[in-house]
């Protein structure tokens, strides 16, 4: 599991990579400019679609590793 610090450092890495403010990520991302600011603080709790939302803006990329990943995948294709 990644700690909160070193997700926050990953991510203010990747947004000055893409040489954006933190006001010009959350509003190319759709979040208030405080979210951005205090993610790359290390804050514990961020909703999910907010995360999700942001690594887009960034063009990252999250694979889930999982024992069971192949029978979650079969599973799904079974119920579609």
């Amino acid at each position: 599991m990644i700690e909160p610090l070193t997700l926050a450092a990953f991510l203010k890495k990747h947004r000055k990579a893409a040489r954006l403010t933190q006001i010009q990520l959350a509003e190319m991302a759709g979040v208030g400019k405080t979210v951005v600011h205090d993610i790359e603080k290390g804050k514990e709790t961020i909703q999910l679609v907010t995360l999700r939302k942001i690594l887009h803006v960034l063009n990252i990329k999250v694979a889930l590793i999982s024992p069971l990943m192949n029978q979650i995948i079969e599973d799904t294709d079974e119920k579609s």
